[in-house]
């Protein structure tokens, strides 16, 4: 079987399985249903991906001015390698949060690279034709 065909039928199965529908605020989004037509699972997948490491890097961000004035004393208290670990363990604690669905800006950044990926893929008024 050749690739190309490989491909066709792993699209038209994917296509075909039902998904939940995309919101937007809490409403069906017939627009971001309608790009995400146009773009290939692939791309869908890494936009996602990309979406959650955004929300992550704002989130360790914020997470990070919110423990920087921290001080004390034992083991998370005032030591040279208190910064270190704290900087993981916002980061992990940035990723986890991320992960589980955020703040909400993932589902933004997914719907604007979707749109713009949908909008570059519309297919020619020859292929419509």
């Amino acid at each position: 079987m050749e690739a190309h065909t490989v491909n066709d039928l792993i699209t038209t199965a994917y296509r075909s399985t039902p998904r939940m529908k995309p919101m937007l605020n809490g409403r069906p989004d017939p627009q971001l249903a309608r790009a995400l037509e146009h773009v290939p699972p692939r791309s869908i997948e890494k936009a996602k991906t990309t979406s959650e490491d955004f929300e992550a890097m704002f989130l360790n961000s914020m997470f990070s001015q919110m423990t920087s004035g921290l001080k004390g004393e034992g083991p998370f208290g005032d030591t040279p390698g208190t910064g270190v670990w704290r900087s993981m363990l916002t980061e992990q604690y940035s990723r986890s949060f991320a992960k589980a669905g955020g703040v909400g800006i993932s589902d933004t950044v997914f719907r604007a690279l979707i749109m713009q990926q949908a909008s570059q893929t519309k297919p020619s008024s020859k292929e419509s034709a």
